[in-house]
């Protein structure tokens, strides 16, 4: 009886047990459809200078929510402005995109400025936050310099004509747009809402999916598409670890610190070969150094006064110009870093501290260690005998004119060019082989005086 009712436990046990995993298989099943069914929208943080690496990022977010099934890629902005050329494809990007893009300048004090402002007016829905700002358009010329007065206006005409191309089929306000750009006027959320130049403003993304709910948009060609977005799932679109490390060397003042430490460590392993890592480490600065700059307006003029800033240097070093060939070379040093990159932004540029500071270091570092590198090559010349010319000697006996000599606490044999004392202080001028020449130390024929 006791082993039957034994058995019938263990059996009820196992069913339940059976009928619990089956319960939590099914629940988890349930779950995943119900969140495969739930609408969602990719989201792509830019906050950041508009460039190649932030060019890069959209064009893959882009693809990501063609691709897996998203209503719309919101992309939260927040930028200065930056390179013309990466904005013109950029926008290629949003305006040939299937899935809607929803541009939305936030948080509160982001701002969407210069090339942003071309990026919100390209998306299907334009939206700010409360407390955010866009426009000043204006294009900067990237290479510096003043252009004439035609060169200029064809470059505001291109651009105006390049944001008018899409503002007026988004049914957008074109006059208040080509403001931004000609008289690089700004706005507010509530004036960029008031004058037509975005959809709507949110606090937040959750208001901005829950006002889209049920909003039908006209796409770039003119087809109405009705968004269903108000309870959507937000997945976040992630930089990847390529992109991390491109937008931290497009940094120009990383970039520079890179380029400077590098090619002082190619210095020392020059100067003192065989050492291999600060070789090794110095070049794979230099390259990175070089890539990052690569994605960059670079002024070639600025360029060769890095150049003509190291030759001075080095003339200091070695023929010595009594400090003013290695001032030059600092303001030049100076000058080169803060023109390096022809920034149509200021957070593009080298920061100018960072300039003065690493062109100070990096002049008064290569004049060290290149006097160093002559001293020591002109030491190396002096071993042995050698080393004792200009030494202090004293004559153990009378030279006439051959005797000894002891030399920093060694016995020489020596040879004078005229009488010397026993005990005279003498100093060496020269040798032949291991046969030392001496003479009198203070000048005097001291074998006369001791007599």
């Amino acid at each position: 009886m006791f082993e039957r009712s034994r058995r019938l436990a263990v059996v009820v046990v196992g069913v339940a047990a059976i009928l619990a995993g089956a319960l939590a298989v099914g629940s988890r099943i349930f779950a995943q459809q119900s969140g495969s069914n739930q609408p969602f929208v990719d989201k792509l943080v830019l906050s950041d200078t508009i460039q190649p690496v932030t060019a890069g990022q959209l064009d893959r977010a882009i693809a990501q929510a063609n691709s897996d099934g998203a209503q719309a890629l919101l992309v939260e902005l927040d930028t200065p402005g930056g390179l013309l050329d990466s904005t013109r494809g950029m926008v290629g990007a949003i305006l040939s995109s299937r899935v809607p893009v929803i541009v939305y300048v936030s948080p509160a004090g982001a701002r969407a400025g210069s090339a942003g402002f071309f990026l919100l007016e390209a998306a299907d829905v334009a939206a700010m936050s409360p407390g955010t700002n866009a426009g000043a358009a204006h294009p900067v010329m990237e290479f510096g310099g003043q252009p004439d007065a035609t060169m200029t206006q064809k470059i505001e005409n291109d651009t105006e004509a390049f944001l008018r191309s899409y503002v007026t089929k988004r049914g957008r306000n074109a006059e208040a747009a080509d403001a931004a750009v000609h008289t690089s006027h700004s706005y507010t959320a509530e004036e960029a809402l008031d004058q037509h130049l975005i959809d709507l403003t949110a606090g937040s993304d959750n208001q901005l999916l829950a006002a889209l709910e049920g909003r039908t948009i006209t796409r770039l060609d003119g087809t109405k598409q009705l968004l269903h977005l108000g309870g959507a799932r937000v997945d976040m679109v992630k930089p990847s670890l390529r992109e991390d490390l491109l937008g931290w060397l497009v940094n120009p003042n990383v970039a520079l610190l890179m380029l400077v430490g590098g090619a002082l460590l190619i210095y020392l392993e020059f100067n003192t070969p065989g050492t291999i890592v600060p070789g090794a480490l110095g070049t794979l600065m230099v390259l990175l150094a070089i890539f990052g700059l690569n994605l960059l307006p670079i002024r070639y003029t600025a360029v060769l006064l890095l150049v003509a800033a190291v030759g001075l240097l080095v003339l200091e070093a070695k023929v010595g110009g009594h400090g003013a060939l290695a001032v030059a070379g600092i303001v030049c040093l100076a000058f080169g870093m803060l023109t390096l990159v022809a920034a149509p932004v200021p957070e593009l540029g080298v920061n100018p501290w960072v300039a003065i500071a690493v062109s100070l270091a990096f002049g008064v570092i290569t004049v060290f260690l290149i006097r160093l590198a002559i001293r020591a090559r002109h030491m190396k010349s002096r071993l042995g005998v050698d080393a004792l010319v200009g030494s202090a000697a004293q004559a153990m006996e009378p030279l006439a004119p051959e005797g000894h000599v002891v030399v920093e606490g060694e016995i020489w044999r020596a040879v004078a060019s005229e009488p010397v004392a026993k005990g005279a202080a003498l100093r060496v001028v020269g040798h032949d082989e291991y046969l030392l020449r001496v003479e009198p130390a203070d000048g005097i024929h001291l074998a006369d005086a001791h007599s």
